[in-house]
Formats: structure tokens, sequence, C-alpha cells
């Protein structure tokens, strides 16, 4: 269970064979087994108790959001980090998210998210400054 907030941006590679170093601070939170599935434009990493949470609200979707939930949790799988702490993406999740070498990992409060890095910099690129000001405008001290 996460003790704490996932949170962070660290900058990572893939090899050829799809491994790539899972975050330390992340792993702390998350421990060594987790489960990666398909997200908005990057993979999706949640720890167990977190992936049941999520499967609870899924199971509340009826129609087109059923079938997409669906999706979600067809493409999920179960991730163990090896003893270098790398983790192994399959080419199915590798090409969903575009990764190919360079790659962006966030902590996003309650999971991780995975993103090509070219991809998370446009991503970050468009968040509009207003949009920025007005979310610390509503939670400013």
């Amino acid at each position: 269970m996460i003790n704490s907030t996932l949170k962070g941006t660290y900058l990572h590679s893939i090899d050829a064979k799809g491994r790539m170093a899972f975050p330390q601070k992340l792993r702390d939170k998350l421990g060594t087994s987790f489960i990666v599935t398909i997200g908005k434009s990057c993979l999706n990493v949640y720890s167990n108790d977190e992936w049941d949470n999520y499967c609870e609200k899924l199971r509340g979707l009826a129609g087109g959001k059923a079938n997409a939930a669906r999706l979600i949790v067809n493409r999920a799988v179960d991730i163990e980090t090896d003893a270098q702490g790398r983790i192994l993406l399959s080419k199915d999740l590798r090409d969903y998210a575009g990764l190919s070498k360079d790659v962006t990992v966030v902590g996003v409060i309650n999971h991780a998210e995975i993103w090509d890095s070219e991809t998370y910099d446009r991503f970050t690129a468009s968040v509009v400054e207003n949009d920025l000001n007005e979310v610390l405008d509503e939670f400013a001290f």
C-alpha cells in the first residue's frame, strides 16, 4: 500500500530488449511488484492495492465506458523489478505509449506514469499557464 504520495520526475532510457531502470523513490512506495497498463498517451503504474481501488471504480462503468475499461484491464500486466531495479515492458505496451529510448517517469499522487520523453515535453508545454495559475491560486496558503 502506498504510504505517501507518489511524486517527482525521473529521466531514464529503455534498452533494445524493453528493460528500463525504475526510479528507486517510486519503488520504495510501490514495492517490487506492481501493475502496468495503458494510460492517456503513456503507461500507468499502480501498486497492487491501488490497482484494486481503480478496478472497483471501473466496475461501476456501463456502455462504451465499460468497453474502454475492458481494454485498460485487458492490457494490464504484473511487473516485478529485477535485482538491479529494472522492469521489462512488453513491445505491445511500449508501442502503445510510443516508448523508444528516452522515457520520463513521473509520480502522480496515487500512481506513476511512464512517458516517451518527447511526448511528455509536449504535454507539459501544452499546459496553459492560466490553468496552472488557477490551480495554484485555489490551493495557495
